[in-house]
């Protein structure tokens, strides 16, 4: 156990305290015991529980259980794993009315780290010849890795500050985004929450020149193709036939929204004495959702979570392009479209039936994704009688899946649902797994061109790294919170 702090005394709960009580094929529960609030909940199967018995992921959940505020259950979804604060697949809601806290451990450092699914009207057998070419393109027109920019102007003061408060819409007179981008983006590509004077300038220095650039680690474009359908209605609805290419865009908000995780740890780290707030784990910092420290951090996050969603229709502007000129193709004939673009690591107010009475609370997903019903306001118009879409990317050599809201997320994790695969070996163990081998001569022979900016980040990023996210999927649609629909073969990966 981490050390406690030092807002009060708290009884230090260790891994080997915890009762596991399994409430389903799908469903684990944490019983509560020393300070927990309320009980923590895993979605996952037998098999991977069996494989996390043991992992100090299951501490954070019953850590995350501890905080001021929190509202029925800490939740993790099945592609759970070691985070800073919050395991990555952790949910957790809080009540401002009965002192709930906000905590940047509930977001991450990568604040709005999300994923765009883009349909095009390219059969991928037409074009599969001039994969390379695509591939290739899309490498040279988006910077990628650690510390990249360039990818358009760098943004004068006043430039970057309407993108952290407008988000999308920012570009719309850019020419880089339309009605429909709007319209096809989780919360419109804008948190009205942002607040812009609450990041630092030294953020914003690092924001400047990284719009339409990729990430390190995990981050991807990638071109893939629609392999098989579960919902043939859903999935002709979202431009998801058989054999379509899509494009697949994951990443967040590059350095700026480091930063502005890194400012307010600090800060928080203080309101934690100022309040007098006990936590098992100093990662888990964190200030009352009323307060000044959390009403700050709150404006400077959403702020990130708009300049990640610009961040990402910029990639995606920049990888239209690149792919019309790969290809020989105009607009037209390219047809790329945006699907959806889903966040995965903020912390939103947001309205919720708890026991008959609806309350406004604050959401933390961290490395969990936003799934709301059929008919849910939320949902963007020409797809609210469908529910929300879901995209869960998987790893580079087997697939990812289209899923849309259930029934039973609302009541049952908040409205969400899983992220991703989830990693099953850390990064050094996979770059030590990985010696002596060609990672992209196995990409290509299972069928995947991948170019990426060095050897060790395809050693980290190889498929055997991540659960079988199909598993992951398979958890979700069966404990009804999410319904699979669509399944997308990667083809070709640019990775940072």
């Amino acid at each position: 156990m981490r050390g406690r702090a030092a807002g009060g005394r708290m009884q230090v709960v260790e891994l080997k305290d915890l009762h596991l009580r399994k409430l389903s094929p799908w469903l684990w529960e944490i019983e509560q015991t020393g300070g927990m609030l309320v009980p923590g909940r895993i979605y996952t199967s037998e098999a991977m529980m069996n494989e996390l018995r043991s992992d100090q992921c299951l501490l954070q959940v019953a850590n995350v259980a501890h905080l001021k505020g929190i509202v029925k259950y800490a939740l993790a979804m099945p592609d759970i794993h070691w985070g800073y604060g919050f395991p990555i697949g952790g949910v957790a809601a809080t009540d401002p009315r009965e002192g709930g806290v906000v905590s940047p451990g509930g977001v991450g450092y990568d604040i709005n780290c999300g994923v765009r699914l883009a349909s095009t009207g390219v059969m991928f057998h037409d074009v599969a010849h001039r994969l390379k070419d695509m591939v290739t393109a899309l490498y040279q027109a988006i910077p990628c890795g650690v510390g990249s920019s360039g990818a358009v102007k760098k943004l004068g003061r006043r430039e970057l500050d309407d993108v952290l408060v407008l988000g999308v819409e920012a570009l719309v007179k850019k020419g880089l985004a339309s009605e429909h981008d709007l319209l096809h983006a989780e919360e419109g590509g804008r948190l009205a929450s942002a607040n812009p004077d609450k990041v630092s300038d030294r953020a914003k220095e690092r924001g400047a020149d990284q719009l339409g650039t990729l990430g390190s680690g995990n981050h991807f474009v990638e071109l893939q193709v629609v392999d098989q359908v579960f919902e043939p209605i859903v999935a002709r609805r979202l431009g998801l036939d058989i054999g379509i290419m899509t494009l697949l865009i994951h990443s967040g908000s590059r350095g700026l929204g480091y930063q502005v995780c890194e400012d307010y740890l600090a800060s928080l780290d203080h309101a934690l004495r100022k309040y007098n707030i006990p936590v098992p784990d100093r990662q888990l910092a964190c200030a009352p959702v009323d307060s000044p420290e959390g009403r700050d951090y709150l404006g400077a996050m959403s702020a990130a979570a708009n300049f990640a969603w610009a961040n990402r229709q910029t990639m995606m502007v920049l990888a239209e392009q690149a792919l019309q000129k790969a290809l020989g193709m105009g607009p037209r004939d390219l047809d790329l479209r945006l699907v959806y673009d889903v966040c995965h690591n903020v912390a939103k107010m947001e309205t919720h039936d708890v026991d008959g009475q609806i309350r406004e609370l604050c959401v933390h997903r961290k490395g969990a994704t936003r799934c709301l019903p059929p008919g849910h306001p939320l949902v963007p118009a020409a797809y609210r009688d469908l529910g929300q879409p879901v995209l869960v990317p998987g790893d580079m050599g087997r697939y990812s899946f289209v899923c849309v809201g259930g029934e039973k997320a609302p009541d049952l994790t908040f409205g969400s649902s899983c992220h991703g695969a989830g990693r099953l070996k850390s990064r050094h163990q996979a770059t030590r797994d990985s010696r002596g081998r060609n990672i992209a001569r196995e990409m290509a022979e299972r069928g995947v061109t991948v170019m990426a900016r060095s050897y060790k980040t395809l050693a980290e990023e190889m498929p055997e790294a991540y659960k079988d996210v199909s598993q992951v999927i398979e958890v979700m649609h069966e404990a009804g919170v999410s319904k699979k629909v669509a399944r997308l073969r990667p083809v070709g990966c640019v990775k940072g």
